[in-house]
């Protein structure tokens, strides 16, 4: 792919509010925490823009209700010139979808995002139909959500990166083994994403690659799906009736504005 030839923005101050995925769940940074595509993308950012300044808010379990109550003021009271939103799907995988409250609180935060005069930028989802058949009945909302979100970036100029469309996105090698978190591979192919988004020197469109085929029989298949089933789907239902969340107790890794470390 050719380099990415736009001119980037200049950026100071970075600030990413969300759940898990922007929490880095799933992309272990080798030192007892976690990664994730917004320290990667931060240290792509800080090594185009030296002295930008990086705060991460995300709490892994938060819905987007949640997210404007804990994260929306203090993400303002930072100052920054540039957010990532990534909120929703905990709230679309709960039995029961208030898509109108989902949608109020979107709509809140890039309004309250945007009037600061920071960019914004948001994402839609994949299907992750695609990713763990079993989940194929939350497509709808999926695709639904997906939809709204077009909307809300379009009358509040967000910036949207549409991961529907892109088929690397439901690679089996883009997901964790609990199908819920990305890989690595996947963290690492939204960062990219964002860097071309926001035409970073050196950035490229290559994160749309589509990724070459895993190929397995049928019971190979069917003795994965079961693994899956017992170590993280059964699990992940008791938590729920429990009433319990993986945030419990959990507070933002990066709450302040820190420089990038190399």
């Amino acid at each position: 792919m050719e380099s990415n030839s736009r001119s980037a923005q200049s950026y100071t101050r970075y600030v990413a509010l969300g759940d898990s995925q922007t929490e880095g769940i799933g992309d272990p940074d080798g030192l007892g925490g976690h990664r994730g595509w917004a320290d990667r993308f931060a240290e792509l950012l800080g090594a185009a823009q030296p002295g930008l300044r990086y705060a991460n808010l995300a709490v892994r379990g938060r819905r987007a209700g949640q997210i404007r109550a804990e994260q929306l003021d203090p993400a303002v009271a930072l100052r920054p010139d540039l957010v990532t939103v990534m909120a929703g799907m905990n709230d679309l995988i709960r039995p029961r979808l208030d898509r109108p409250a989902l949608l109020a609180d979107l709509d809140a935060m890039f309004g309250t995002l945007i009037d600061t005069g920071a960019t914004v930028v948001t994402f839609t989802y994949p299907d992750i139909g695609g990713v763990a058949p079993i989940t194929g009945p939350l497509s709808p909302r999926i695709y639904a959500l997906n939809a709204d979100l077009r909307t809300l970036a379009d009358e509040h100029g967000v910036t949207l990166i549409d991961f529907e469309l892109v088929d690397a996105t439901t690679h089996p090698l883009v997901w964790a083994d609990d199908r819920l978190h990305l890989s690595p591979l996947g963290h690492d192919l939204v960062a990219r994403a964002l860097a071309d988004t926001l035409a970073l020197p050196g950035a490229d469109d290559s994160w749309r690659d589509t990724l070459p085929p895993v190929r397995r029989g049928t019971a190979e298949a069917l003795a994965v799906e079961l693994r899956w089933a017992v170590r993280h789907l059964l699990p992940w239902i008791g938590r729920r009736l429990r009433g319990r969340s993986s945030g419990t107790g959990i507070e933002p890794k990066r709450p302040d504005l820190l420089p990038i470390l190399a």
